[in-house]
């Protein structure tokens, strides 16, 4: 069996290629060159893959890493909405391109340094949150469908990262204590504004505060400035702690209320994968998780066709956010997810 193995200069995926190598693979590493400054992070990965002895090679995808991730970035924040680039880069990128590149080397699956596990059942492959709930990645991978879960491997969704950073240093990876970077790649210093404006070539137009009747309560920045649930950094001051409770892009408005306007139960979803593949026709009891690091809460999904769902909470959930997605669980079960378009509270 022969594997290409995802290699992006960090310690997960060294592990990664060196755990399919041990389970017998033939491994041919890769790395995704997707936009400027990933040099250094190429050449560790290579140097990890001759200390492994097996081949590597640099695969340059930034022009459609500009178009289908960076794009669609800079799109939702002049939407009004908060994109997570994470899950489009493995959509497209961790899961597709690489997928297209092991059929073009001979290859019969992909392995990369996620912390997630698949299991196959008689009823098709599931993909399972990985077994460190601190660096559990099963959100991120919502997309992934029966085809691509046949041929994806995470090897390290049995083990911690500490786990893994011992593996490292055992086996003498220069990169085994390499820090971990909290930013979006493409994105240094989390300085997103600055990104989008340079990227776009579009400058943030300032626009007014309203309350949520309306009512002008002064200017902002430009929308790219803000996300729901903000409060820090408004450049505004009330009287009273104010959060952003909405963008009105149409208007280009920043609406401000307070922390109880924040929340909401009821969550509209397009774009839906359902991992197991026909979705249900009925309603559907889960937990689901509205952003990264949320606790999946009780919840009933329900599909009004199948790329569109709504979510009822069991509880109202604070600052669900358009742009964000919402990944649906049965225990550790991912059974799917998709982007969140808008919120309502219910009536009491």
């Amino acid at each position: 069996m022969r594997a290409l193995i995802a290699m992006s200069g960090g310690v997960d995926s060294a592990a990664a290629a060196y755990l399919m190598q041990q389970s017998g693979y033939e491994c041919i590493g890769c790395t995704m060159r997707l936009f400027a400054g990933g040099e250094a992070d190429a050449d560790d990965a290579g140097a990890i893959a001759d200390r492994l002895h097996m081949p590597h090679d640099v695969f340059d995808f930034a022009a459609e890493f500009r178009e289908k991730v960076i794009g669609r970035f800079i799109g939702c924040y002049f939407c009004g909405r908060t994109p997570n680039p994470c899950i489009d880069c493995n959509r497209h990128f961790k899961l597709a391109a690489l997928l297209r590149e092991a059929d073009r080397l001979g290859c019969d699956c992909i392995a990369t340094g996620h912390y997630a596990r698949t299991a196959q059942t008689a009823a098709g492959w599931q993909l399972l949150r990985g077994a460190d709930p601190a660096k559990d990645q099963s959100y991120v991978l919502h997309m992934l469908t029966q085809a691509q879960l046949s041929r994806v491997r995470f090897p390290l969704g049995d083990l911690t990262k500490q786990q893994v950073r011992q593996i490292a240093a055992e086996q003498g990876f220069a990169n085994a204590g390499k820090r971990e970077s909290q930013d979006i790649c493409f994105v240094p210093g989390g300085d997103y504004a600055r990104v989008i404006a340079e990227c776009s070539g579009r400058s943030a137009e300032p626009g007014e505060f309203v309350d949520m009747q309306g009512h002008v309560l002064g200017q902002h920045r430009g929308i790219i400035h803000y996300t729901v649930g903000q409060r820090r950094g408004l450049g505004i001051a009330l009287g009273v702690p104010a959060y952003v409770v909405g963008i009105d892009a149409a208007h280009n408005r920043v609406i401000l209320g307070s922390n109880d306007d924040l929340f909401s139960d009821i969550v509209q979803i397009t774009g839906c994968n359902w991992i197991a593949g026909t979705p249900p026709t009925g309603p559907v009891r889960c937990t689901a998780k509205i952003r990264y690091r949320h606790t999946a809460q009780p919840a009933w999904l329900t599909f009004t066709d199948p790329q569109n769902a709504v979510l009822r909470f069991d509880q109202p959930q604070r600052a669900v956010t358009a742009g964000q997605s919402a990944v649906w669980y049965d225990g550790d079960c991912v059974l799917g997810g998709g982007e969140i378009t808008g919120t309502m509270r219910a009536e009491k």
